[in-house]
């Protein structure tokens, strides 16, 4: 098949086309490049040196003799974007390219209006762009499970059988996101699911948890096809940043009491599921909602569990919590989908943490240790 992955120099969208190219998929990749001047912004860099997207392409076909296209440009760009599609004319696009910072989000007015344009005007264009160009291509489009909030009942995928007097129906999953980050996510979601209704497209909507982990089977044959990996407060993921933390010897920030849960995926499995959602694709006029995450955990608990498998001492340490949020609540989400589809998990229990450690003590010196320390409040943006 032909893809296209949008966000293609990302930390997730770069593993994803290495991976869909290695398993003989035709791969295009389309960046404005965005995430690497939130770096410079923000004063800090991928823990693990990351290579141009042209030299990574170019390793790429040095090593595995596989070609992958390059588009530059951005999805605010309608025309770009409708010439890029025509171009490549992929039979799946996988979308990623939004500002994925809750964090970012919420440093002030500014920011949130940023995020708020770049990712739901993105995502309209991009839809124009399948529905003029080509209405059988299937977007796999990225989500969160924040977008579901902590309701006090099962989370379902993406869909809810409702009874109300009497009658029953078939309604999207009630959404309570945390930040304006995750709203742009709620807006998308119900603005593919109206065009899947109204215009007939496919598409397989990817509510994912928490990202963890750096390298992929096809990131580690080369240096120069590495990922990113994030540690600051801002961009980084929490597990990524408790090991970090770790082997710098300062303590593991833990927000509020840690009782939040937060639904956890291993890198290796999202860019799996990526293919499975690719290869087996939604029918048309279908919206369909997939759970992408394997397991759930406090955030006290991975916080102990990094603790218990660094070969040293750790400390905990409870911040005040910089976030909005519910910090005891009920969290019992069904996926199943993807694993029907079959997907096999990395469980936090198996995956090698240690790994993860020497991937830092090798590049410890490139961390910035003030930007581990949260900057962004929920309630910062308001003045008194």
């Amino acid at each position: 098949m032909r893809v296209l992955v949008l966000g293609g120099d990302g930390y997730l969208g770069w593993p994803t086309a290495l991976h869909l190219s290695d398993k003989g998929h035709e791969v295009a990749v389309l960046d404005n490049f965005a995430r690497r001047g939130y770096d410079a912004e923000l004063g800090v860099e991928s823990l693990v040196p990351i290579e141009s997207l042209t030299d990574r392409v170019a390793a790429w076909r040095e090593v595995s003799g596989k070609t992958i296209t390059r588009y530059e440009g951005d999805l605010l760009d309608a025309e770009f974007l409708f010439a890029a599609v025509r171009d490549f004319a992929p039979d799946a696009v996988v979308h990623y390219a939004e500002q994925r910072s809750a964090p970012y989000s919420m440093i002030d007015r500014e920011h949130a209006v940023y995020t708020q344009h770049n990712n739901v005007i993105g995502n309209l264009n991009l839809l124009y762009a399948i529905a003029e160009i080509n209405p059988a291509i299937h977007l796999v489009k990225l989500g969160t499970m924040g977008e579901y909030g902590t309701p006090n009942i099962d989370i379902e995928e993406g869909w809810l059988e409702l009874e109300h007097n009497g009658r029953r129906d078939r309604v999207l999953f009630p959404k309570r996101p945390c930040s304006f980050y995750h709203l742009t996510k709620v807006h998308d979601s119900h603005n593919i699911e109206f065009t899947c209704r109204a215009w007939g497209l496919r598409a397989t909507d990817l509510n994912q948890g928490v990202v963890y982990g750096q390298q992929t089977p096809q990131t580690a044959l080369d240096p120069r096809l590495a990922t990113r990996f994030d540690y600051d407060a801002v961009f980084g993921t929490v597990l990524n940043r408790f090991v970090i933390q770790a082997v710098l010897g300062q303590p593991l920030t833990v927000y509020g009491k840690g009782t939040q849960t937060r639904g956890l995926i291993d890198i290796r499995d999202t860019v799996e599921c990526i293919r499975l959602a690719v290869e087996n694709p939604a029918s048309a006029g279908e919206f369909r909602v997939f759970n992408q995450m394997t397991e759930s955990m406090s955030v006290a608990a991975i916080a102990e569990l990094v603790a218990d498998r660094f070969p040293g001492p750790v400390q905990i340490e409870q911040l005040e919590n910089p976030r909005t949020e519910a910090p005891e609540h009920y969290y019992n989400v069904q996926h199943t989908g993807l694993v029907g589809l079959g997907l096999k998990p990395h469980l936090l229990s198996d995956t090698l943490i240690e790994s993860m450690f020497d991937i830092v003590g090798a590049n410890k010196h490139r961390v910035n240790p003030e930007k581990l320390r949260p900057t962004v409040r929920w309630r910062g943006a308001l003045k008194d």
